[in-house]
């Protein structure tokens, strides 16, 4: 049979066909006079063979290796294997639903941690206030998260105070980056940061502080720039 008729047998594409070939899966047959390769009823059984361990989830070299053994224990020893991984992979799997359990029953995508530090904190309109939240929220990817969490807990300013200094940075939205109230603010906003959060040099040109930077207006920023400095 020709390769397009041996691939409807045994539901492949034939180029799924020739890629088996490709990889020493299943040997090429010879060609007929007419050019045209002639498919037999061993290449049926092996690719049928090839499919169902596909299915099981081995990979391409794992099947080659389990084809070479015509008696069969190297794959059997390849499904135990096989088996065992899918075991650890449903325990993982578990673990990350119960995990998500808990973000379902609070509807938020973050941490009871930080969760718990975001509800005790002030939430005034503006743009400011919403990437301040935005930016605690990464705070769950960080591997220090429960040692910012708690330091931010202790230390936090108070809610008029953060209410306060994102008022004046929502007014800075329009300003030049010179302006004579960017300096003020950025004493007042370094004060305000927990003592131990802020590194003594701060890089500037990390690409996480550069996209935080670069998210505000030229006034803002530049308040970030001398608070994050001083």
């Amino acid at each position: 049979m020709r390769i397009g008729e041996l691939a409807d047998l045994v539901q492949l594409s034939t180029r799924a066909i020739r890629h088996y070939h490709h990889r020493g899966l299943l040997p090429e047959p010879a060609r007929r006079a007419n050019g045209y390769r002639d498919y037999g009823l061993r290449d049926v059984i092996v690719l049928a063979r090839i499919r169902r361990l596909t299915e099981l989830g081995l990979s391409l070299d794992e099947v080659r290796d389990a084809l070479a053994d015509e008696q069969g224990r190297d794959l059997h020893e390849l499904l135990v294997a096989l088996d065992a991984d899918l075991a650890r992979q449903e325990a993982a799997i578990r673990e990350r639903r119960a995990r998500l359990a808990v973000l379902i029953d609070q509807s938020s995508t973050v941490s009871p941690e930080v969760t718990a530090l975001l509800a005790g904190m002030p939430a005034p309109p503006g743009e400011i206030a919403a990437l301040e939240r935005e930016l605690l929220a990464l705070l769950d990817m960080a591997p220090e998260r429960a040692e910012v969490v708690s330091a931010l807990r202790d230390h936090a300013p108070d809610a008029r105070l953060g209410a306060e200094l994102a008022r004046r940075l929502e007014e800075l939205a329009d300003a030049p980056a010179d302006d004579p109230r960017v300096a003020p603010l950025a004493a007042d906003l370094a004060r305000a940061i927990p003592a131990g959060l802020m590194p003594a040099e701060v890089d500037l040109d990390h690409p996480f502080s550069v996209a935080v930077l670069e998210a505000l207006k030229p006034a803002q920023a530049e308040v970030l720039r001398q608070a994050m400095r001083s």
